[in-house]
């Protein structure tokens, strides 16, 4: 076969899928908010029963990561994920306001295009379909080529515990030959209605322009600030939780630690405690030339993989038992490895002098890469809480937790969501962690409460006025009257 041949296979596979998800649909929308319910509590069940298996394909197919946090991954996309919007309603009228004469219907969208990474793969999949379904859409998958079978396992999965609920056979698909000309007529073709996309800028990018519209996630680059009052033992054991978690192949996780002068020498310490290697000038000048690739972007051979790996890839003799690499950095930019996305076990180290000096430095390293993403605090100073809160360009300030599973809603009260919205300031179209209810549209119904006259008020005797003489100009008294109902009213 050649590749014309696999590209002209994989848009004809997208014109079929899309074919029988939008049938599959009409019939989704009929059904009762209990039937769709029912349908979303079959796939989470089946979900969390191949959590393991699953987690284990995806991290034999992709190599990154570590199965065991991937099981956590998957149960989270599957319990707490469901756990969450079991109770939503998503389903005809979800809500009214007889006060105001107002109620809502919610109107699913119809056919999304689920976009996966191969990062995450099956606990994407797990939560992008429950959350499409739950909205009463159909969904087509588009899988990273890197992570074919996982995601083409996951969807099975999904689909067989759905059908025996109910659920129509084309409501949930996957595309079997992925291209990249067959997931742009995915993107492109008049029957998709939205993109749920979660991958490497240029795929976002795509998704953005392809003419439909789309919710998209940009890269992240949280910088974690550990001030001077913070419970620095424990501020270190949440970043490093963080950071290895799944060897940091979650875009929510730390990417840089800033530190004040005056305790420094002490977060140094609890991080050399916890299994951090300081890595010397020399040493860190070795490992940058591996974070990014010659084009400025990630490079893959680094991403989700043990200090062990990165250190033979290197040819760095980084002693047995190191979690995570610490880099000391004073530079942010574009061509600065260290101040960019990592999503493996590196982290950079700034030092400030102050929690305003590294207020203006982590906007700085946010503007470069990450913007409208995730920053991380640890401090017990509220007023420094609310500056960062009010100056950061993040949708997500975290205080206190790490920022992997604090960004997804795993360890916070957010919405548990592996696509994470980064807002106008980067490029997104929402800063919401993605749930079910940017999934609809709402209808609302309203009913009239007011008549033209009472719109009019006191500029009636004005239309009279008109109405009478249409050249006269209104006298001296009516304006002054005027003047004195519009005053009264107001005392």
């Amino acid at each position: 076969m050649t590749l014309a041949d696999k590209d002209l296979l994989s848009i004809q596979e997208v014109r079929d899928l899309l074919a029988e998800a939008e049938l599959a649909q009409k019939q989704l929308a009929t059904f009762s908010q209990e039937q769709i319910d029912a349908i979303c509590k079959a796939m989470s069940d089946a979900a969390y029963e191949q959590r393991i298996k699953l987690a284990k394909m995806a991290r034999d197919e992709t190599g990154f990561g570590i199965w065991q946090d991937k099981v956590v991954k998957n149960s989270f996309a599957a319990q707490a994920v469901w756990e969450t919007i079991k109770g939503m309603k998503t389903v005809g009228v979800i809500s009214e306001d007889p006060m105001n004469k107002i109620f809502d219907v919610a109107v699913p969208v119809g056919i999304v295009a689920g976009l996966i990474p191969s990062t995450n793969p099956t606990s994407t999949v797990i939560y992008k379909v429950l959350i499409a379904i739950k909205a009463g859409n159909s969904i087509v998958i588009s899988p990273h080529p890197n992570a074919l079978q996982c995601i083409v396992e996951t969807v099975k999965v999904l689909k067989e515990a759905a059908i025996a609920a109910g659920c129509p056979a084309g409501a949930i698909s996957v595309m079997q030959t992925p291209t990249i000309q067959g997931t742009g007529e995915l993107m492109k073709h008049r029957s998709t209605n939205l993109i749920l996309a979660t991958g490497g800028t240029a795929m976002v990018k795509a998704a953005y322009s392809s003419g439909t519209p789309a919710i998209g996630v940009g890269p992240g680059n949280g910088p974690a600030f550990i001030e001077r009052t913070a419970n620095i033992p424990l501020a270190v054991k949440h970043i490093m939780d963080s950071k290895t978690f799944d060897n940091g192949t979650i875009c929510a996780s730390e990417q840089s630690v800033i530190v004040e002068e005056v305790s420094k020498e002490k977060v140094m310490r609890e991080f050399k405690k916890s299994g951090a290697y300081f890595l010397s000038k020399e040493e860190a000048i070795i490992l940058e030339k591996f974070i990014m690739r010659a084009n400025g972007s990630m490079n893959p051979q680094i991403v989700g993989k043990s200090v062990q790996a990165i250190a033979e890839l290197t040819g760095l003799k980084i002693p047995k038992g190191i979690r995570v690499l610490i880099a000391e950095e004073e530079r942010v930019g574009a061509k600065i490895p260290y101040s960019r996305e990592k999503l493996a076990p590196i982290l950079a180290l700034y030092t400030t002098k102050d929690w305003e000096e590294a207020c203006h430095l982590s906007i700085d390293i946010l503007n470069h890469e990450g913007a409208g993403h995730t920053m991380i605090i640890h401090t017990e100073d509220q007023h420094v809480v609310k500056e960062f809160g009010l100056k950061k360009p993040v949708s997500r300030l975290l205080v206190n937790t790490g920022g992997a599973l604090g960004g997804i809603g795993a360890s916070t009260n957010l919405m548990p969501a592996l696509t994470l919205g980064c807002g106008a300031v980067g490029g997104s179209s929402t800063s919401d962690n993605i749930g079910p209810e940017n999934l609809f549209n709402i209808r609302r119904v309203a009913y009239g409460v007011r008549e033209l006259e009472d719109l009019r008020g006191v500029d009636s005797h004005l239309v009279e006025s008109t109405d009478s003489n249409p050249s006269q100009e209104p006298s001296d008294d009516l304006v002054s009257q005027i003047v004195e109902a519009v005053l009264a009213k107001m005392s």
